[in-house]
């Protein structure tokens, strides 16, 4: 956790809930292979015996990203290895350090140094991996346009057709309609929008709130924001630490001078004390008129908001689906109903009602999105080993043996 705090920036809370959910990987994958993965008799004609088994593809390339440099790296690489493959694995150039200890504990746990192999290095480092024919799939989290690289690298290769499997951003909204608790959802808002500095795949971009409550919502946004303390993540007071490098934080600028004249600044944290070290953007909420003002996903503690009436809620649903991203969506309201209806209505991954959209637990909450969001299976879910194996199936005609055929252990003979 200081190693995460140092290199990452990620405050003590972030740094617990990263160690908490690569454990779980662990021992959720291993439990899930010791299912999955034992021979599986199907049934057949009579006097015929069909046996389905997994195995393991070869070597996986694991591309991670710096913003889950624990909980991310680990969950990719352990899929991979207890599904039978060795690994080759690429942590994001900015957390080397992170990854190294990792991979020193893997070894030390007993994994064979041979199996689990780590490949630091710059993004070209990654391609030339990628482009590597001895390489059977690739495991990658991060962007977007990264993946597509990757995709067509991919498709140009000589030799066999091997699986991406990616889970990339999302320009992430939640509904907030006029029955909801304001209370509940400024504190849901807060940690799904500003927590790790607003740089989560899952984070909140985008909040639809219903015209009836939004004022009252956002003055109250503007108040608990106010109390936000930024500084150095390995402070225990600390909320939100620093962005991970001066370029996220000039895009996050970039960004926020063109919401300046196109939108409305509703709120905005206080800048931390001089002398705390790091990139930090405070926390800043801007009011848009509609989502296609967005035109990709901002990495960062943005937060957007767009009010709503009732009868627009058509327009809504084609909005966020026409976006193309489909990662993580919010729902704050006491109508069972209206929540049902924004589920079926959106092509999304992950849909959290009543509650913050971030922090997907493994094996609860099984994670990843769709379209622009990723290709699937979904991480920490009970669909997801077999994306890293292929299958075998061996068929015997029993009633063989016993007649004019016999079949022979050609070794024992």
């Amino acid at each position: 956790m200081g190693l995460l705090a140092a290199e990452a920036g990620r405050t003590i809370d972030d740094g617990l809930s990263e160690v908490r959910e690569a454990v779980d990987f662990c021992r959720y994958y291993a439990q899930q292979a010791r299912a999955g993965f034992a021979v599986k008799r199907l049934p057949g004609p009579t006097g015929e015996v069909n046996e389905l088994s997994l195995h393991g593809r070869g070597v996986f390339a694991c591309i991670s990203p710096w913003n889950f440099p624990v909980a991310i790296f680990t969950g990719q690489a352990v899929a991979a290895l207890v599904a039978g493959n060795a690994v080759v694995a690429k942590p994001a150039e900015q957390t080397p350090l992170v990854a190294a200890q990792v991979v020193r504990w893997a070894h030390a746990a007993g994994v064979p140094g041979d199996v689990l192999q780590l490949l630091p290095g710059v993004g070209a480092v990654g391609a030339q991996l990628v482009g590597d024919t001895r390489v059977s799939g690739v495991a990658f989290t991060g962007g977007t346009d990264t993946a597509r690289h990757i995709q067509r690298s991919l498709a140009e290769r000589d030799g066999p057709i091997v699986p991406l499997i990616a889970e990339t951003g999302g320009l992430n909204c939640m509904l907030v309609d006029a029955t909801a608790l304001p209370e509940q959802v400024v504190d849901d808002v807060i940690i799904s929008a500003f927590q790790s500095a607003g740089q989560r795949c899952s984070a909140l971009r985008v909040m639809y709130l219903q015209a009836d409550i939004a004022d009252r919502v956002l003055e109250m946004l503007a108040g608990a924001m106010a109390e936000l303390r930024l500084g150095d993540p390995s402070e225990f007071a600390t909320d939100i630490g620093p962005l991970i490098d001066l370029a996220a934080r000039q895009t996050l600028e970039r960004h926020a001078e063109r919401m300046d004249s196109e939108g409305r600044l509703v709120a905005a944290c206080e800048a931390p004390a001089d002398g705390k070290g790091g990139y930090f953007f405070p926390p800043r909420v801007y009011e848009i008129e509609r989502l296609e003002q967005l035109e990709r996903e901002v990495f960062g503690p943005i937060l957007h908001v767009i009010r709503y009436r009732v009868e627009e809620l058509p327009q809504v649903y084609e909005a966020i689906n026409a976006s193309g991203y489909g990662l993580t969506l919010g729902v704050h309201s006491r109508i069972d109903g209206f929540a049902r209806e924004v589920f079926q209505a959106t092509r999304v991954g992950n849909t959290y009602i009543n509650r913050n959209m971030v922090g997907a637990i493994v094996g609860v909450n099984s994670f990843g999105g769709q379209g622009l969001s990723g290709t699937g299976p979904k991480a920490g879910g009970p669909h997801c080993l077999p994306r890293f194996a292929t299958e075998k199936t061996r068929t015997d005609n029993v009633v063989a043996k016993g007649g004019n055929t016999q079949l022979f252990n050609l070794e024992e003979e």
